[in-house]
């Protein structure tokens, strides 16, 4: 499975390209929104959200049968950012499931600010 091309057709809202990754009885769980979708409905979810999008991968593993990918996703107007990890479980190349794990990009809490500790990664 190419997961570059995967992440392009997901940024890219491609429903019709999507469906070509997914084994029958694939499914999806975004574990920070306690949700679970088939396929089809992780398809549809991601294909309806709002907004043009941008990202890229920027850590990418293979152990075994599973991919792990650590992605930046951007609305192309730059008003929102997103880091997600991803679990990407392949059998025969195609996708059987994908625990997910977003968070929103922003400014460290103001308490820890208050301390001067840590400093910025880039």
């Amino acid at each position: 499975m190419n997961i570059n091309q995967f992440w392009t057709d997901v940024l890219n809202q491609d429903a019709k390209a999507l469906e070509s990754y997914f084994h029958e009885d694939a499914f999806i769980n975004w574990h920070c929104t306690n949700e679970h979708f088939t396929a089809a409905e992780f398809i549809r979810a991601n294909c309806e959200y709002p907004g043009n999008w941008a990202g890229e991968i920027e850590k990418k593993y293979v152990l075994d049968d599973t991919i792990i990918t650590a992605t930046h996703v951007y609305s192309k107007d730059s008003s929102l950012s997103f880091h997600v990890v991803s679990f990407i479980k392949v059998k025969d190349d195609k996708i059987i499931s994908v625990d997910e794990y977003w968070g929103d990009d922003g400014v460290a809490p103001q308490w820890r600010l208050d301390k001067h500790i840590g400093t910025v990664i880039k």
